[in-house]
């Protein structure tokens, strides 16, 4: 089968995708070989704190809120035990600050009850955690865990579908 696009064909067979996937790739590799998270962390604890607070919001601004973030919360049991208007406080430029505040804390517990503090390296282990889902599971699997892991969201998936490497709408 093949797909007409502003007319030429693109060829749709599944050695046909893996082959221009390979490609776009190798130009990606080579145009960004240095590849990374634009996210300041220093453990995965941190990264998925700053991945839960980059929701709705730039890299830059999470990179400038927490320094002081994780100067006062160093473990999941600080998150855990904190006070959710003094968290609040630190996160508010981040946007959505209430709802992100209620989920680092929850997330906390979650980490301390469930994981002995530590960060789970399974995506079905890092769903169950509040304010994570898919795409920050996907951060912390690629970055910290080195595992295959694609960060989907609105712009890879429509670069995606334009690039013809998909037709889901659906980013998982």
């Amino acid at each position: 089968r093949t797909l007409r696009k502003t007319g030429s064909s693109v060829e749709r067979s599944p050695a046909a995708k893996k082959k221009r996937a390979g490609r776009i790739l190798k130009t990606l590799q080579k145009s960004i070989p240095d590849a990374h998270v634009a996210l300041d962390s220093s453990n995965p604890l941190e990264l998925l704190i700053a991945t839960i607070l980059s929701a709705q919001c730039t890299d830059e601004r999470v990179n400038r809120v927490t320094p002081n973030l994780f100067a006062q919360y160093r473990t999941a049991e600080d998150f855990a035990n904190a006070d959710q208007v003094e968290l609040e406080s630190f996160i508010r430029p981040t946007g959505f600050y209430k709802s992100k505040a209620r989920h680092l804390i929850g997330c906390g517990n979650v980490l301390v009850k469930n994981f002995h503090g530590e960060i789970p390296g399974s995506m079905e282990e890092l769903t169950m955690l509040p304010g994570v889902g898919r795409k920050t599971a996907n951060v912390l699997l690629g970055s910290y865990f080195g595992k295959p892991a694609v960060v989907v969201d609105t712009h890879v998936k429509r670069v995606a579908n334009r690039l013809d490497l998909t037709m889901s709408q659906d980013p998982t």
